[in-house]
């Protein structure tokens, strides 16, 4: 297995970022600029706040929502014993372990810090993934955590939020300089909006990545995302859209599986329902075929189109 250099992912990561923060700073200086210091920096700072108060919250109510329990070593050995392995093979502090008893199959991890970190397994994706494809799928959730992507995706988040204020509070005003702030804050939520989405998608890929260097084998990472599209697809449109708030957690847009059934189907040659070692290597030099639609989707979801993602993974073969 070839390891990745990661230095492409984080300077995207990086450059996104620091395009986002550049937002909101060259914003707050015309603010300054042309109204003092009154008015809408008001309600950038209310979005600040509001952004600490969801860092705070966030945990309780990911739990609330996805009707998360925790799990001790005695209710579920095996699950405990993998997250175990892996987090010390990433270094990280062991997270806490939890089901949320919900059909839909997928994984997801959460938290404010590292040492804060919990990681679930849905019900569904028990009863579906083997042993060595559901390591995979914590592998990629503990990578999350060692990256700290909560942190990172929460901080980011925050910069369309007070750009979003900043336009609420200028929407009624007569004032021109104001009108003109507010509508470029407008054109920069829109803006942020996509930048997020972006450093949401790379940040799957590194967690991918991450799953395959402490100890998930490629193929059976490809196969679980295989897998789990399947699953998603299974259910209807009311079960899903009692998870669509929550679906950023997980390793797939579950209301996307569907449609992307039909493009998956060029990835399983033998029919059997897995991706073998065989057929993950084969991608490294046949590719994928991306249709155009798929492309322009991929730019308003926030995960990567899967038959880009499991390509990627042909990389480690």
């Amino acid at each position: 297995m070839r390891k990745l250099s990661t230095w492409k992912l984080k300077l995207r990561m990086f450059l996104a970022t620091a395009l986002l923060f550049g937002i909101i700073y060259a914003i707050l200086i015309a603010i300054g600029a042309f109204m003092g210091f009154g008015g809408p920096l008001f309600y950038a700072l209310l979005g600040l706040g509001i952004v600490f108060i969801q860092y705070l919250i966030s945990p309780k109510i990911v739990e609330l929502t996805m009707n998360v329990h925790y799990v001790t070593e005695a209710e579920a050995p095996r699950l405990h014993a993998m997250v175990s392995e892996l987090a010390m093979n990433a270094g990280i502090p062991k997270p806490r372990v939890g089901i949320a008893e919900i059909d839909v199959p997928n994984a997801f991890a959460f938290g404010r810090s590292k040492s804060d970190g919990r990681v679930c397994v849905t019900r569904g994706i028990l009863n579906l993934l083997d042993e060595e494809e559901l390591r995979a799928v914590l592998g990629h959730e503990i990578s999350h955590i060692k990256h700290s992507d909560m942190i990172v995706m929460t901080l980011v988040s925050a910069v369309p939020l007070i750009c979003y204020y900043i336009f609420w509070s200028t929407l009624y005003s007569r004032d021109d300089d104001a009108s003109l702030i507010g509508l470029a804050a407008l054109l920069a939520y829109f803006l942020g909006q996509l930048i997020v989405l972006f450093i949401s998608r790379t940040r799957e890929y590194y967690a991918d990545q991450g799953s395959i260097e402490i100890g998930g084998q490629p193929h059976k990472l490809a196969s679980a995302l295989y897998k789990l599209v399947y699953g998603s697809a299974r259910f209807d449109g009311d079960d899903l859209k009692q998870i669509e708030g929550a679906k950023a957690f997980f390793l797939n847009d579950v209301t996307d599986a569907r449609n992307e059934i039909n493009d998956l189907k060029q990835l399983d040659m033998d029919m059997d329902g897995t991706i073998s070692p065989g057929e993950l290597q084969r991608l490294k030099y046949t590719g994928v075929r991306v249709g155009a639609g798929a492309r322009i989707l991929e730019l308003i979801s926030t995960h990567p189109n899967m038959l880009k993602r499991i390509q990627r993974l042909s990389e480690f073969t």
